[in-house]
């Protein structure tokens, strides 16, 4: 195991997230190697210091008394009975009225979270040592081509080396039991994948970041396709390489 994939995977053997295999791969590097066990230690540190650092604040009673008092009089008085029966039958019928859609919201809802869940696995499978590229290339015109012929559509490949984030290469994943594009990105020492999936909606879904096993995820859609970058970056930073990679993406369909 070399010095960059160890580093890699350091976040996830501190948090228990790396089988009993991988773990005992880079804690037989770390234990042979003084700059990646100086790494762990000082990425234990921050994590000590942080666990015992209390960010949280209670706000004074005195805060309270002040917003209750500022409301207006009558939104401080004690309902009737009359008008605690009338909301409830409006309440029921919005929620009978409502139900159905609800329900479509819920299983949608959920289908999202187990492709994100799939989505952040395929992540951390490419961090396994030979799994995070097919094709390797910092040359969008070899990484592109790559995809012809392997997939309906081949994922929109763009260089943001000058922009800070190194194309390295791509691969073929499987997400939702059907094959997808991984385009391979490295910030510093930080691996992001974009996976990148045809869709049959051409709507434009704007950009959400989520948080899922200590990696941040970042979905949206354009032009047919769905995107998930996916990274142990900050999600300032990740937001950043969304916007740059959609900048770019349309100056090319537009030019």
């Amino acid at each position: 195991m070399t010095c960059d994939e160890a580093r890699i995977l350091l976040h996830a053997l501190l948090d228990n997230e790396l089988d009993a295999g991988h773990a005992r791969e880079v804690e037989a590097h770390i234990a042979s190697c003084p700059d990646c066990a100086a790494e762990l230690a000082a990425q234990r540190e921050m994590q000590r210091v942080l666990a015992n650092t209390s960010l949280g604040y209670s706000a004074p009673a005195s805060l309270r008394t002040r917003i209750e008092a500022s409301l207006p009089q009558l939104q401080r008085q004690q309902p009737t009975r009359r008008s605690v029966l009338r909301g409830f039958a409006m309440g029921s019928a919005v929620s009978a009225l409502a139900a159905t859609g609800i329900v479509a919201i819920v299983l949608r809802q959920d289908d999202q979270q187990r492709i994100l869940s799939e989505v952040v696995s395929a992540h951390l499978r490419s961090l396994q040592a030979g799994h995070l590229t097919d094709v390797i290339s910092t040359d969008q015109h070899t990484v592109k081509p790559w995809f012809n012929g392997k997939l309906d559509v081949a994922p929109p490949v763009i260089d943001l080396t000058a922009q800070g984030f190194t194309l390295v290469g791509g691969r073929l994943d499987y997400i939702d039991a059907r094959a997808i594009g991984a385009v391979v990105y490295k910030r510093r020492q930080h691996v992001i994948n974009l996976f990148v999936a045809q869709t049959a909606s051409t709507e434009h879904r704007p950009p959400k970041t989520q948080t899922m096993q200590g990696f941040n995820c970042r979905r949206w859609g354009e032009r047919g396709l769905n995107f998930w970058a996916v990274s142990d970056i900050g999600a300032d930073e990740l937001a950043e390489f969304v916007d740059k990679f959609e900048t770019a993406m349309k100056a090319n369909v537009e030019g």
